[in-house]
Order: C-alpha cells, then sequence, then structure tokens
C-alpha cells in the first residue's frame, strides 16, 4: 500500500528502504523527499504487579550506547502487531503475558521515516526464559514504576519510545 507520489527506491534494505518522493509545498511547487520507509514496531510495557515494570538495557551500536528501553522489536511482513507484541516481549524479556492490550500508537520521526510504534500493556507476566536473537545483547532489569519516572527525569532513559510509553502510562492508565 504506497500512496507516496512519484515514489523511487534508492536503497532497498534488511529492516528499512530509502526512497525519493515527490510532495507539494505550500506555495503549490513540487519537493523532492527522501523518505525512510520502515514496516513498523510494537514497544512493550511489561507489568509484573501495580509498581514493578520491567525494563532492558539494550546495547545500541547506531548511538554507540547501551539505552534503558521498554522490550519492543519490527514487525514482520504482514504481522499482526499483538502478535508480534507477545513475541518480543519473550524474545526479549523471558516473559510471556496472559494479557496484552493496546495503549496507543504513534509515529517515531514522522518527518524523514513512516516507522508507525504500536504500544502495548503486557499483564500477569510468566517466566518462562530469554531467546535472544544472535546479535542481540539485551540485560532484563525489573524496576518500581517510580524509579522509572526518576531515571526519566534524571536522563537516565533517553530513548523517546519509552519515555512516551511509560508517562502515558504513569498519567492515564490505573493498573
Amino acid at each position: 500500500m504506497n500512496r507516496y507520489n512519484n515514489p523511487e527506491t534508492i536503497y532497498h534494505g534488511k529492516r528499512v528502504d530509502l526512497l525519493t518522493i515527490d510532495s507539494l509545498d505550500p506555495k503549490g511547487g513540487v519537493v523532492r523527499r527522501e523518505v525512510v520507509s520502515h514496516p513498523g514496531a510494537v514497544v512493550i510495557l511489561p507489568i509484573l504487579d501495580p509498581e514493578t515494570i520491567i525494563l532492558i538495557q539494550n546495547e545500541r551500536p547506531v548511538v554507540q550506547e547501551t539505552l534503558w528501553e521498554l522490550p519492543a522489536g519490527t514487525l514482520e511482513k504482514d504481522e499482526d502487531p499483538l502478535t508480534c507484541a507477545g513475541r518480543e516481549l519473550e524474545e526479549e524479556t523471558g516473559y510471556r503475558a496472559k494479557h496484552i492490550e493496546p495503549l496507543f500508537t504513534c509515529f517515531s520521526t514522522p518527518g524523514f521515516c513512516n516507522e508507525k510504534l504500536f504500544i502495548f500493556l503486557a499483564r500477569e507476566l510468566t517466566f518462562v526464559g530469554q531467546n535472544l536473537d544472535e546479535t542481540e545483547k539485551i540485560d532484563v532489569e525489573l524496576l518500581k514504576i517510580n524509579k522509572a519516572l526518576e531515571m526519566i527525569k534524571a536522563g537516565t532513559i533517553c530513548d523517546a519510545k519509552t519515555i512516551a510509553s511509560l508517562l502515558y502510562f504513569n498519567y492515564t492508565w490505573d493498573c
């Protein structure tokens, strides 16, 4: 489903494509733009109990840091986001959820990328064992939600999808 005007694929990668597209500027002229085309991703907020969540420390070579994050993952071709959320939760944290429900959706970086994020809440968790991809370096941490919020304020958590998910949950959800 491509709704871009005059798209041209410049690069086709394993996870993303780089396209050029035409769009209209405010005066009606045509502007050629570069777009990172992404299949979308899920973010999972795992709740162990009303006060405790699961975060991961994820090595991110792109930014050359290990980041505090919620578990997340890229959608496979034609994969349902709910199915992806269950798979990624188990792979990255080792926990399986009895209940996974949607919280909200958003775009990660709409200025140049079409990645849509599907954010889920996972509850009634059972540990079944972590099953990481061979390229992943992830440590699992159990934290009080208040501690995670303090880490956002202190700048320790700097991953946007994690910040947005935790703040949304903190201000809108009644566990």
